[in-house]
């Protein structure tokens, strides 16, 4: 039974995205946090895999996540999934007024992870401009609070998992501000999982320029492009060596099987770059039904 890794505690958007991608398949969700214990626990061989939330629509990439990635381990990326991040209201019933469901005047605290609350804020300004804001290491974290202070006029931000891991109500489903709210999980481990199969292929790679090579990052995008190969993402990122020296993270869309891709890849390092494959995985995307969001 495969052992994969999750940033915890049980109840987040990993638990419940992996839940949702591993449905078919035999598995142990094991929850580590913070996110570099996530990372360590498959670097350890405690689990086979880790899931990464790595980057999302309305936030972006997720820096801590890249740069662990990056500078901490050696984890080759074995999948990717695109999962839609729904937030919800969560607490008491009792803190809602009888007969009036939209009148949340005596919740005096909103508890979750700033990321969360943010992509609410349009639902927080109209029903919850009163409230203080607590701030804790994940949204399931904060409705593992709210369940530990009855009677506290708390509510937290998160999951229908996490709502019913911990006995606690949905007092407003669905309160994320953008309907296109997804977030991008990554696979990572040495042991890659059989998964079903993809018409989609994807290769991240780190490229480092050469310094006395004026031009070398178009000479890099010229590359792929006269190939006529897709970059779906460029994102610099710094070298921690010396000011001004930077990584650029690219995803591509093509699999190093390809005749092209390696090819590219080759005439990139001809250049004097220096190329790290992080990895060349399937990507899925679904069609989630009213259930899922």
């Amino acid at each position: 039974m495969r052992r994969i890794a999750f940033l915890g505690p049980e109840g987040t958007v990993s638990q419940e995205s992996a839940s949702y991608f591993f449905a078919e398949q035999s598995q142990v969700l094991l929850p580590y946090k913070p996110i570099s214990e996530v990372f360590r626990a498959t670097v350890s061989g405690e689990t086979d895999n880790s899931i990464i939330p790595i980057e999302n629509t309305i936030d972006g990439s997720v820096r801590e996540h890249v740069d662990l990635l990056i500078h901490e381990v050696d984890l080759p990326i074995q999948a990717e999934w695109i999962y839609p991040s729904v937030q919800n209201l969560i607490g008491y019933s009792s803190v809602l007024t009888a007969n009036e469901p939209e009148d949340f005047s005596k919740i005096r605290k909103v508890v979750s992870i700033d990321v969360a609350i943010a992509q609410c804020k349009d639902f927080l300004r109209k029903y919850l401009p009163h409230v203080e804001y607590v701030y804790v290491s994940s949204t399931a974290e904060g409705v593992k609070t709210v369940k530990e202070n009855p009677g506290e006029g708390m509510a937290a931000i998160g999951t229908k998992l996490a709502s019913k891991i911990y006995g606690l109500d949905l007092l407003a489903p669905n309160i994320t501000d953008h309907q296109n709210n997804y977030t991008r999980f990554i696979l990572v481990g040495h042991n890659p999982p059989k998964l079903k199969p993809s018409d989609k292929v994807k290769t991240t790679i780190l490229v480092t320029l050469p310094e006395d090579y004026p031009g070398a990052l178009h000479q890099v995008l010229s590359a792929f492009a006269w190939r006529k190969i897709n970059l779906s993402r460029i994102e610099s990122k710094p070298t921690k060596l010396q000011l001004g020296s930077y990584y650029f993270y690219i995803d591509i869309e093509g699999s190093m099987d390809s005749v092209l891709l390696p090819a590219a890849i080759a005439e990139v390092e001809a250049i004097g770059c220096q190329v790290r494959i992080l990895g060349s995985y399937p990507s899925y995307t679904y069609e989630f039904n009213a259930e899922v969001r």
